[in-house]
């Protein structure tokens, strides 16, 4: 008897960590889904800014209207991470895309 209070108990402790770890990790995961999101998005838009500066030109008006959208989703990412995904792939936490493409 004395074991299976002993197991139980043990079986209760591990169950709570669990749950303790369970319920930290989601902000986490949550913050991750949203970078990814971010970041997603702004690949897209560097694809679309890929193919119309090599279909129309570097300064074409769609160029200029993909670097827009571009910068668009950026500053997005700016506004609510205070960082962007860069063309070199990686995050930037400072606010200097304008040097950038």
């Amino acid at each position: 008897m004395n074991s299976i209070r002993k197991n139980l108990g043990m079986v209760s402790a591990t169950l709570a960590m669990g749950a303790m770890f369970l319920v930290a990790g989601v902000p986490q995961l949550r913050a991750d889904d949203d970078h990814r999101e971010c970041r997603e998005r702004v690949e897209k838009a560097e694809g679309k800014l890929d193919r119309a500066v090599s279909r129309h030109g570097e300064r074409s008006s769609q160029a200029e209207h993909a670097r827009h959208e571009l910068n668009e989703q950026r500053e997005r990412c700016w506004n609510k991470y205070h960082g962007y995904w860069g063309h070199d792939g990686r995050w930037h936490e400072q606010r200097d895309w304008d040097d950038h493409r």
